[in-house]
């Protein structure tokens, strides 16, 4: 069995004991963190070293950045999204662990810049799609996790929620999921849970974790030999009625070996 779990924290810093004892319980093969908030030189390697994770960090001072908890040795393939080598903004890794290629993804949001801020989040999809088409073709066993930024449906929102033109639930940011999706992946919790309202985020304003008013936006894809062996996929509802949580809870995903 492979049990990994995706998860913006919004600043690992401030909920590193949280994640440790998260980890502790679930005994993830592999956390997913997204929005971790720091440089790799910051990040606190050695607090999980000590509960028997080690870490890979792709940072950023005070914004962004995604890192790979792992309890067994893990491959770096990638530390940037093929096509934005450049960009200062820390957003993707791509590791290899037990033979499947998993990437995690912080996709970016969208609604700030205006419209060259959303055109940039369209343009990141679609490298995003390139890119997976690419590992596809080449046969590869895939897993595209992290925060999409993404409400597929209108069933992945409480209602009125979100305005019509937010770039979450745009039909642009939409169809470009569905883009991804027609790859041939598998949205693993619509697979197992298609019709439940599910939530992986609520806002910290507006009382939204108490009147239950989330969105759906952190996922897991995967390709096809990946998704015949989905067994289990759980959101940590839990977790967001922390002492200061982050306004995500952790998506698990188990896998069948």
């Amino acid at each position: 069995m492979i049990k990994f779990v995706t998860w913006n924290v919004n600043s690992i810093r401030i909920r590193a004991a949280q994640v440790a004892e998260f980890c502790a319980r679930e005994q993830p093969d592999l956390v997913l963190l997204q929005e971790i908030k720091c440089e790799e030189s910051q990040f606190p390697k050695l607090f999980f070293s000590e509960i028997g994770y080690r870490a890979e960090v792709v940072g950023q001072k005070s914004y962004n950045g995604v890192a790979v908890l792992s309890r067994d040795p893990i491959t770096v393939l990638r530390r940037s999204l093929p096509g934005w080598e450049e960009d200062k903004e820390a957003r993707y890794m791509e590791v290899l662990f037990g033979g499947v290629t998993i990437a995690n993804l912080y996709l970016p949001n969208g609604n700030s810049g205006g419209d060259a801020g959303y055109q940039r989040k369209l343009a990141w999809m679609e490298n995003l799609r390139c890119h997976a088409r690419t590992l596809l073709d080449d046969e590869r066993d895939v897993v595209l996790a992290g925060d999409f930024n993404v409400c597929p449906t209108d069933l992945d929102l409480a209602e009125g929620v979100l305005d019509p033109n937010d770039a979450l639930v745009r039909n642009e940011s939409r169809a470009a999921f569905r883009a991804l999706v027609w790859l041939g992946l598998t949205d693993a919790a619509r697979a197992l849970h298609p019709t439940e309202t599910l939530y992986t985020f609520w806002d910290y304003q507006g009382a939204a974790w108490q009147r239950d008013r989330g969105l759906r936006i952190d996922h897991a894809l995967l390709s096809p030999r990946v998704a015949e062996h989905l067994e289990s996929v759980a959101i940590a509802r839990s977790e967001r009625d922390k002492p200061q949580p982050s306004d995500h809870a952790p998506v698990v995903v188990t896998l069948r070996c």
